[in-house]
């Protein structure tokens, strides 16, 4: 056809068209958001996530009242002497000679304070093999792992000097340590390696070099940005690290593949005879739709994470939603006045062998998907039938889904020699390692009954079977502040340790300190974490799941006026989690095929993983679904048959949507490389759902459903017909002919 004039609208297209007249200035404005965003961000500082605003409950309760008071809680180290040979015992001479010079060697150091010896605290354990010798560090605890590292040495030099005896340390500053050495440039390795990777793919997707790195830009600008715009909004909902990881994730996925959209349209369009005008316009108008759309949804799924009540999830949300904002509006504004700028030189930088045959009617088709259209199309029940069954069964595994928070063992497995530490420690002293602790505020901590109430908790913990001992008692006189620390019977065995502080909770406290008036004593810890942290998760997933759900639901409606659409997008975005769900419950609990993943002998998912997954998948799944369906509602638009408008939707998207899969499923698979058993679970599960989602959803189901429903994928109740139009409306081919009735369910 030529040429002809394309009328557009819509918001996508406007903007595109004024960003296409006005390049310099629409350049311009980015760069100076992009500069100004970070510029301020910087100025403004990172305020990020403390523990007090963590977690609700007890958890939350306890650290409020050590804030409130002032006490600054050191990190605390320990050193575990340890005799392997079952005959010498704590009280043998060599034994006590060791003791005596690691008391002498760490405090020597002058980093630490309070060295106590296991003869003066009682800290021997039952067999008479082990002692513990513990101490703190000086200075702030959030920055003790800096500062370690002469302790550390100091211990060594002993265990040298006594070489018929274990001496090892471990703490939270020593462990912060070991993990910053072992896993810190391993997280900037995956992190910096997604640029390249992505960067590759699209190299071999566009043949041009200008091409790629056009995606890649715009990604790492977006990011940059958003990186910014934390800083600033950190101020009100503070941040973490956990939340740039997956906002640089988020971000470096979603703004490849909205460049990937929109460049490959422009570049359909211009092969098939358009001058560069025309070209730029249909692609605003459809993929630039189409674009919004999803990024629309994806911010409303990462909008879910704000019902959890978790200031974690509640960055990660934020940070994500945020990103993917940026990404949506760089790609509809920035993206389309880059390309009026560089026009054919888009091309430049060709790789020969790389050089794509040029098409001049019509867009490219992919050869393989043509071929299996034409199956599925053929026998869309059978097909339908097939990909549910094998979906369904892919996620089975998920009905037994156990999760726990890992622990250090199940997270970190025998990369560090520090796990096999903590698991001596815990088999000498159990709950030793990661004790409860009891924060006591009273109106005076000194009266009688408080001070008997704190003697009837710490005999009675005992007694109970809740603790096997030592428990220690640290008064803050002048706050008015006792800190017990309580070793919880079940140690590293998260279900038994739980089960100990359900004691602590239920039994011990309202026998004691209970029956004091004015007294608060939250109960906090590793384990009590963990626990309130499980408990509040669990009461957020009605609420978050709920609101994706509807959100989602309403707006497929808005944008293609089509229950149909609406109702089958939802469903096959559950299909497509569970099958995720499916997958990482297989590999990680029941161990199948684990070996080939690093990932043998986890046993649970990490708790926050499947609420994470479902977020994130239920918005990035959108970036496909939307695209694909936008393609075939054009074409059915345009006069074809709802069949032929299918084949046509699916394979001329097939070449795009490849590629931003396998761009996704690459990048989600770097962080599955990561000795982190909690990163590699979410690496694993993001990869496998997006290439799931990108083949068999989008590929075999979502045409076979198509191709069952026909014409009713278009319906529109008359009592719905009241909803605003958001479609897209733009006929860049000559239309056929269309009876009435069908032009009135189409014309939406």
């Amino acid at each position: 056809m030529g040429n002809g004039s394309t009328r557009v609208r819509g918001l996508a297209a406007r903007a595109g068209g004024w960003s296409a007249r006005h390049r310099w200035a629409a350049v311009g404005i980015w760069v100076l958001f992009v500069v100004l965003a970070m510029g301020l961000g910087s100025a403004a500082g990172r305020v990020d996530v403390n523990e007090s605003d963590q977690l609700k409950g007890e958890t939350h309760t306890a650290a409020k009242i050590i804030d409130d008071a002032g006490i600054k809680e050191p990190a605390s180290e320990t050193v575990l002497i340890q005799a392997e040979d079952p005959s010498v015992k704590a009280t043998d001479a060599a034994f006590k000679a060791a003791v005596a010079d690691v008391v002498k060697a760490v405090d020597g150091t002058g980093k630490v304070t309070g060295v106590t010896s296991p003869y003066t605290t009682g800290t021997i354990s039952k067999d008479g093999r082990s002692a513990l010798v513990q101490f703190d560090m000086r200075g702030d605890s959030e920055t003790a792992g800096d500062r370690v590292e002469p302790v550390l040495d100091a211990v060594a030099g002993v265990q040298k000097a006594h070489g018929t005896l274990r001496i090892e340390e471990i703490g939270g500053a020593s462990m912060k340590k070991q993990y910053d050495d072992a896993f810190g440039k391993d997280f900037k390795r995956a992190e910096y390696s997604a640029v390249p990777v992505a960067f590759g793919i699209l190299l071999i997707a566009f043949g041009a070099l200008v091409a790629a790195l056009l995606p890649v830009g715009l990604a790492i600008t977006a990011i940059v940005a958003t990186m910014g715009l934390m800083g600033l909004v950190s101020h009100l909902q503070p941040m973490s690290d956990t939340a740039n990881s997956v906002m640089l994730l988020v971000g470096m996925a979603v703004g490849v593949d909205y460049c990937l959209f929109y460049l490959r349209r422009e570049r359909e369009e211009r092969e098939a005879g358009r001058d560069p005008g025309a070209a730029l316009r249909i692609a605003a108008a459809t993929s630039g739709r189409a674009i919004i759309v999803s990024g629309v949804t994806v911010c409303v799924a990462m909008a879910g994470m704000l019902f959890t009540g978790l200031a974690e999830f509640e960055a990660m949300g934020l940070a994500s939603l945020m990103v993917v904002a940026v990404a949506m509006v760089g790609s509809v504004t920035v993206l389309p006045a880059l390309l009026s700028l560089l026009g054919h030189r888009v091309e430049k930088g060709r790789i020969p062998f790389l050089r794509r045959r040029k098409r001049a009617h019509g867009p490219s088709e992919s050869r393989f998907w043509t071929a299996v259209l034409r199956g599925v199309l053929a026998k869309p029940l059978v097909s339908v039938l097939v990909a549910v069954g094998a979906l369904l069964a892919i996620s089975a595994p998920a009905l037994g889904m156990k999760t726990s928070q890992l622990t250090l063992d199940q997270e970190f497995g025998n990369s560090l020699p520090i796990v096999q530490t903590y698991d001596r420690v815990n088999q000498a002293f159990p709950g030793g390692s990661e004790p409860a602790e009891v924060v006591v505020k009273a109106k005076d901590i000194n009266a009688p009954e408080v001070r008997q109430a704190l003697t009837d908790f710490k005999e009675r913990a005992i007694s109970s079977g809740a603790s096997r001992g030592p428990i220690d008692i640290k008064l803050h006189d002048a706050q008015n502040v006792a800190l017990i620390s309580v070793p919880l019977v079940g140690g590293s065995d998260m279900d038994k340790a739980g089960k100990s502080l359900q004691k602590l909770r239920d039994e011990v406290r309202p026998a004691t300190l209970g029956k004091v008036e004015g007294v608060q004593a939250p109960i906090t810890g590793n384990v009590a974490g963990n626990q309130d942290f499980n408990d509040q998760l669990l009461g957020s997933v009605v609420p978050v799941f709920a609101f994706v759900v509807v959100f989602a639901f309403l707006l497929m409606l808005l944008s293609f006026r089509s229950l149909t659409v609406a109702v089958t997008s939802i469903l096959l975005n559950l299909l497509s989690v569970g099958a995720a769900y499916g997958i990482l419950v297989a590999v990680f609990q029941h161990g199948w095929g684990a070996s080939l993943v690093g990932a043998q002998g986890v046993g649970a998912i990490v708790t926050w993983l499947p609420l994470f997954l479902f977020v994130i998948l239920f918005g990035l799944s959108m970036d496909y679904h939307v695209f694909v369906v936008s393609r075939i509602r054009e074409a059915r638009l345009r006069g074809r048959s709802t069949k032929d408008a299918i084949q046509h939707g699916v394979v001329t998207t097939a070449g795009v949507v490849t590629s931003a899969a396998v761009i996704m499923v690459a990048v989600f698979a770097i962080f599955g490389t990561l000795s982190m058993q909690s990163m590699k679970q979410m690496g694993v599960g993001l990869a496998a759902a997006v290439l799931i989602d990108a083949t068999v959803i989008r590929g075999v189901l979502l045409p076979a459903v198509m191709a069952l429903l026909g014409e009713r994928n278009w319906y529109l109740p008359s009592w719905l017909r009241w909803l605003p139009d958001l479609t897209h409306d733009e006929a860049p081919e000559a239309v056929a002919p269309v009876a009435r009735g069908e032009e009135e369910r189409l014309r939406v």
